[in-house]
Formats: C-alpha cells, structure tokens, sequence
C-alpha cells in the first residue's frame, strides 16, 4: 500500500546505498498502483527495475542484512546465504496477504534448510494503530514470541478489528506472550519506540513509499508478489552464493 513522502528526516545511508536505493523507491511506486484498487498488489509486477536487478544483487543494499544472530524478529540462520529483508506495516492489506500466502511456503522451502533468513523491519506508515502495533511486535519478540504475534496478528480479519490497547494484549495472549504486564511495559517504553524508528527511517532513506517492500540480497521486490517471484530471486541469490 502507497504512503505519502514522509516529512521524517531520512535515515542515514551511505552515497552508494541511497544510489541504489533509487531502484527501490521505484519499484514500491509502480508494484503498487494497481488500476483497480481491489485489485492484489500481486497483480502489479515490478517489471520496470527488474533488468537492472537481473544484471546483478546491488552490493550497497546487501549490507542492510544485519545478521543478528540475537534478532527476535528474525528467522532463520545468521550465516544463510541469502537474507530477505521485509519492510512491512501490521495494517496494511498486502502486508498480511504475504503474511498467509508467501512467507509460509519461504519458510518451509528455504529458512528450515538453512539457506534463507528472513529480517523483518517494522515500517508503521497507517498512523497511530501501526505504530502501536509495530511497538507491540517487537515487546512480543522480548519474549520469544514475536513470529506468533506476527501469525495472530496477520491471521483473517485481524486487521480490521484494528489495534487498539485491549487488542493488542488480545493478541499478545494468543501469541502466547508469557508475562502481559511487561509485554505492555515494553511496548510503551522508549526502547520499543526507537527500535521502531531505526526500522522505519531505515525504509523511509531507502526510498520505500508502500508497504510490503522487500531486498533479497540487495534485490528489491514490491509490492505482494506472487511466490514464484520471490522463489526465483531467492533461487538466483543462492545460486550466485554456492548453494
């Protein structure tokens, strides 16, 4: 989903990252500006960047992969040959269709054997519930249970229940969230609020303008592609890696 230019101060990246960061910036706009507006992001492919990707990973947006291996809102192997990094909004209609229909299938296919990691990056562009909701994410992952707040969070029909503070502890406790009282103090503690920030000014600098956008070393993908997109871009990047 499209959001205006943000007034933020952009993020800090390099001259050869905000270079490449162009490709981005346009791939966000042309993958999700369908002609019909109930149309699937899906339906939009970002064909336009896609000769320059081909030509090669960009090595400035590559580096983005931070490869923590104490990430909570990460998944997979630190050292996996291909990272898949995912700017993404809880409220956002694409968002959750990647959620229930892609990342699945990229899960068992590739983070299980070791060859994938996924890093998802909180990018709240929907107003005060996305920031809530992104702040509510990482307080889960304190705990250990961030990618079933992220399940429960994206599951049918959650988004338009909306989250809210009563919302958000309801899917904190179906996310299995051990201790509510400090999942509710972290989520409105300045860590959460900075650890957010860092997130969305890290998108905002790349030029992302909608959410879901993707980098799989260095490649960008947009929008709620189909999964042979992002199947190809992993296969091509692992290929490239040895694997």
């Amino acid at each position: 989903m499209p959001v205006k230019s943000p007034s933020r101060k952009p993020y800090a990246l390099g001259a050869g990252v905000a270079a490449a960061a162009g490709l981005l910036a346009f791939a966000s706009y042309t993958a999700t500006k369908p002609a019909d507006p109930e149309a699937p992001a899906s339906s939009a492919a970002a064909s336009a960047p896609a000769s320059a990707a081909e030509e090669g990973v960009h090595p400035e947006l590559e580096k983005l992969a931070r490869r923590d291996a104490g990430d909570a809102l990460a998944a997979g192997r630190a050292d996996a040959p291909v990272v898949l990094i995912e700017y993404a909004d809880f409220k956002c209609g694409y968002c959750g269709k990647f959620a229930r229909d892609t990342e699945p299938a990229l899960m068992e296919k590739y983070v299980e054997k070791g060859v994938l990691r996924i890093e998802w990056r909180n990018f709240p562009i929907f107003g005060e519930e996305s920031e809530g909701a992104a702040r509510a994410a990482w307080a889960a992952g304190r705990q250990g249970r961030f990618w079933e707040f992220h399940r429960a969070a994206y599951a049918e029909g959650a988004k338009e229940k909306g989250y809210g503070a009563d919302r958000l502890a309801a899917l904190a406790r179906e996310a299995g969230v051990p201790d509510l009282a400090r999942f509710t103090r972290d989520l409105d503690g300045a860590e959460a609020r900075q650890a957010v920030k860092r997130d969305q000014e890290e998108a905002y600098g790349l030029g992302a303008t909608s959410t879901p956008s993707f980098l799989v070393n260095g490649r960008p993908i947009a929008g709620a592609q189909p999964l042979e997109t992002f199947t190809a871009a992993i296969d091509a990047a692992a290929a490239k890696a040895g694997r």
